[in-house]
């Protein structure tokens, strides 16, 4: 009897281990692009943020003066990180608001949505440094037609990408006006919301303001979460734009005999990615720009985390 309850004990682990193996076979192509893609880079990235390392030289052990440097001997660690944080919020923002503004304005038109939604969504098809390029010599204050005619009306013209104070809100406008691709998503949501809640709304005599907060948000919710954490991340990554529209306003353009220090004007366009990429490939030093990463990394979890944690309070729910 002993014999026998053994002899199927033994048969159960190894039929488990046969299909642990197979999970794993069949999971092999995500784990290791996750190892060699995510899991070793980060722990690298960790490494050298306590390392005195140049690219060149051996990395020399530095514990936590990288970190100490960071965060209390490096003056453009704070403008970056203030930067980005007003990015991941009011642009992303505005970039949703927008998103979802034209979606139901879209769905709601009787005639020539086609044509509507092509003419919003082609800017999201733009080249980000050819659209900055673009955006930044319309906004020129000196020959910009944008000056020209909010002068013509007798509205005093902004310097835009010349002045810390505009620099921000004109980037803000460069990502609203490549709201694209958040306005097609949000008509998909909005087209699968049932007709018949809203007309037993109606129904119920709900306005049309409630008609869109007690039908309309609640049904599409998951995907407005989805904007948000997206937005957001897309945010803390946010390089291109800025770095593009800083070198066209400067007049540095990167040629022979030119030097650029990012985040024109005074630093009110440098973002995080700019400063990791500045301290590791243009001062070399790569035990900095780890720390720097390794924030930007951190900022971009709490931030998923308290949407992903708060998503019931922050943009209703539907069951």
């Amino acid at each position: 009897m002993s014999d026998t309850l053994a002899g199927r004990q033994a048969a159960l682990r190894s039929k488990r281990v046969r299909n642990a193996l197979r999970t794993a076979a069949f999971m092999s192509p995500w784990l290791i692009g996750f190892s060699v893609f995510f899991a070793y880079p980060l722990v690298s990235t960790v490494y050298f943020s306590f390392m005195k390392y140049d690219g060149l030289n051996p990395p020399t052990w530095r514990g936590l003066e990288n970190w100490a440097y960071v965060f209390s001997d490096l003056p453009k660690f704070w403008p970056a990180m203030q930067n980005t944080l007003w990015l991941a919020v009011v642009m992303v923002a505005c970039r949703v608001v927008f998103g979802l503004g034209i979606g139901l304005l879209i769905t709601k038109i009787k005639t020539g949505a086609g044509i509507f939604r092509t003419l919003f969504y082609l800017p999201y098809l733009a080249p980000p440094v050819a659209a900055t390029l673009a955006f930044v010599f319309l906004l020129n204050p000196g020959t910009g037609p944008v000056n020209s005619l909010l002068e013509a009306v007798g509205i005093p013209a902004p310097s835009w990408f010349n002045d810390t104070a505009w620099a921000k809100p004109a980037l803000t406008v460069l990502a609203v006006w490549g709201v694209g691709d958040l306005m097609v998503i949000f008509m998909a949501a909005l087209l699968d919301v049932p007709k018949e809640q809203y007309e037993a709304a109606e129904l119920d005599g709900a306005s049309a303001w409630q008609r869109f907060r007690y039908v309309t948000l609640p049904n599409i919710s998951p995907i407005i979460l989805f904007a948000v954490v997206t937005g957001i991340i897309g945010a803390m990554q946010y390089y291109t734009q800025p770095i593009v529209a800083a070198k066209v306003a400067s007049g540095v353009m990167g040629g022979s005999g030119q030097t650029f220090e990012p985040g024109h004007p005074d630093d009110s366009t440098l973002t995080l990615p700019q400063l990791v990429y500045d301290l590791g490939f243009g001062r070399f030093d790569y035990g900095a720009a780890s720390v720097v990463a390794l924030v930007l990394f951190a900022l971009s979890m709490a931030f998923t985390a308290l949407l992903m944690r708060r998503r019931g309070g922050l943009i209703g729910s539907g069951d």
